[in-house]
């Protein structure tokens, strides 16, 4: 989860769109695992990430404050 928050982060995006782009939920997923009434899968999880490593942000896309890139 905190992967997909800081994926979205850099993107100016919210994490409920990065699940929609990436083809593995719709609108109320990402609401759902927030509440702990769901959770992805864990091919899920392989999908959002492949997507996510396909699709990187720009290199002039600010960095998240969490890691080790923005010290």
């Amino acid at each position: 989860m905190e992967e997909i928050r800081a994926y979205a982060a850099r993107l100016g995006i919210s994490p409920s769109t990065v699940i929609q782009k990436a083809g593995v939920g719709g609108g109320g997923t990402w609401a759902k695992w927030e509440s702990g009434e769901g959770s992805p899968t864990l091919r899920t999880v392989d999908r959002l990430r492949q997507y996510m490593a396909d699709n990187p942000p720009p290199d002039d896309a600010p960095c998240d404050p969490h890691t080790e890139e923005a010290a």
